[in-house]
Parts: C-alpha cells; sequence; structure tokens
C-alpha cells in the first residue's frame, strides 16, 4: 500500500519540483526595483526645464487623482500606469528627457 502511495504522488513531486525551479529562474532574471537606479529631481529642477524641447513631462497619476487635481504642470502629458508602462513608453523619442511625477 506504502508503495501505491508513493506511485500516485510522484507527478505531483514532479509537477511541484518543476514549478518551483520555473518560479525561481524567473525571479533570478527579473532585476529588483531596488537595483534600478531612477535620478530623483527637485520641483525647482523640474520648473527650470518646463519649455524644454528636449524634456517631455509625463503625468502618471492615478486616473482619479489626475481627474480631481486642481494642479497640473502646463503641457505634461498624461499617461494611464494601468498595465506595462512599455506599451506607451515607446511612443517617445529616445533622445528625449522624460521626466515622470506622480504627486
Amino acid at each position: 500500500m506504502e508503495r501505491n502511495v508513493v506511485k500516485s504522488l510522484s507527478p505531483w513531486i514532479s509537477f511541484w519540483v518543476t514549478t518551483g525551479a520555473l518560479l525561481l529562474l524567473m525571479g533570478c532574471a527579473h532585476t529588483p526595483t531596488s537595483e534600478i537606479k531612477v535620478p530623483r529631481i527637485t520641483k525647482e529642477e523640474v520648473k527650470s526645464m518646463l519649455g524644454d524641447p528636449d524634456v517631455i513631462i509625463l503625468d502618471v497619476r492615478a486616473a482619479q487623482d489626475w481627474k480631481d487635481s486642481e494642479w497640473k504642470i502646463k503641457g505634461a502629458i498624461r499617461e494611464d500606469r494601468k498595465g506595462e508602462a512599455s506599451t506607451w513608453m515607446d511612443k517617445y523619442p529616445k533622445d528625449k528627457t522624460l521626466v515622470l511625477y506622480c504627486a
């Protein structure tokens, strides 16, 4: 009887070992957010960039926050941050400086 239990568990053990290995590999391929270096700038620095043709300012606040806000940066482009940023990031030229703000 004990041998039959081990036999019936064998596919499940293989499944979980394989699943665990795949998850581990996927985790190793991902760069942790804490390792990505994104420069932060002050509001004074942003003010000095306004009107610069080489700078694109993107408002990435949540839709309701953006809608409810009485303060918006003139000329900023609203982008919905739902989903992957790659769905909208590719439409901006790579030679421009992108400034994203959310507060």
